[in-house]
């Protein structure tokens, strides 16, 4: 396969949005029915991605969806040659496939990417490729569409309980199905009020640069804490505070691969100002310090290898 010449350098990219759940969370993921059959590990939106480029030369373990709403966009895989991808238009590349891929450099893709195992993953990802098999694929703008994605991201924001685990991988079926039956997609929007614990959760999202307790989430919304404690962990399967530190440890990881702050710096954002309190907590819930997970990250988004697939 021929080298394709494009402009790189280190993502970073202004409204950029990722999450990749910890090691711990994929693990529940994988344990637990039904949501084993297919989960999201990995999410993203990358607007106007000027030099975004991604090469693996093995694959990786996922299935990957790339979904291009605006701009151009190019890839390559073994046999395929360069295959342009163009706005309303979403890419497949199965699990273990080498694969480079990367923005148009006049007009660079804005794009909502994914990356989804599971024992089914693999059967989805063939039914989105349809019946010829192409990697590439185009489907009629749906606003619902990035809703439901907006919908999975917001709650993987709200933190890793299994109830937001089982909402957003069952979500994921149904997001899934507008790329495979586009013509038949249909949704309508509902609205609930929001309970007690759901509305403290939108408090720590607010305020993760503060050092909070569990009196204040149970205050917040007039009640006791110890029967508040008991609402939150029967709702969430996590004790309060425990699911806050996932809330800042998430946040931890954007700034870590986003921006160039210290991690003294990061840890002041996110209300820790003791860092070696946050590496020991950083550590214990991603099973890696800070610094190497940032060097991971930028191993992945920098990885440029001339050679031929």
């Amino acid at each position: 396969m021929s080298e394709t010449i494009i402009s790189r350098k280190r993502d970073g990219f202004a409204g950029q949005q990722a999450i990749v759940l910890p090691k711990s969370v994929i693990d529940i993921c994988s344990d637990t029915i039904p949501i084993n059959s297919m989960f999201i590990t990995d999410m993203g939106f990358y607007p106007k991605a000027r030099f975004h480029y991604r090469q693996r030369l093995t694959g990786v373990p996922e299935n990957i969806l790339i979904y291009c709403v605006d701009g151009k966009g190019w890839a390559q895989m073994p046999d395929k040659g360069v295959m342009p991808i163009g706005t309303g238009e979403f890419l497949i590349i199965p699990t273990g496939t080498p694969h480079r891929y990367g923005a148009d450099d006049a007009h660079p893709w804005s794009i909502f990417w994914m990356h989804i195992s599971g024992h089914q993953a693999a059967a989805v990802a063939n039914l989105m490729m349809g019946s010829s098999r192409s990697h590439i694929n185009a489907v009629p703008y749906d606003e619902e569409r990035v809703r439901l994605f907006d919908d999975m991201y917001d709650m993987l924001e709200k933190g890793y309980g299994l109830d937001n685990l089982i909402y957003v991988n069952m979500t994921l079926w149904r997001f899934l199905v507008s790329f495979i039956q586009s013509d038949k997609f249909a949704l309508t929007r509902r609205t609930a009020d929001k309970d007690a614990i759901s509305k403290t959760i939108d408090y720590m999202q607010e305020n993760i640069h503060m050092s909070l307790k569990l009196e204040d989430f149970s205050a917040y919304v007039n009640i006791s804490p110890s029967h508040y404690s008991a609402l939150f962990k029967r709702k969430t399967g996590y004790a309060p505070i425990e699911y806050f530190n996932h809330l800042k440890i998430q946040k931890a990881c954007q700034y870590l691969q986003f921006t160039d702050l210290r991690i003294g710096e990061i840890g002041q954002k996110i209300g820790i100002s003791d860092q070696y309190y946050f590496s020991r907590l950083f550590r214990n819930i991603m099973e890696c310090p800070p610094i190497e997970y940032r060097k991971k990250r930028l191993l992945v988004e920098d990885q440029i290898n001339t050679h031929d697939l």
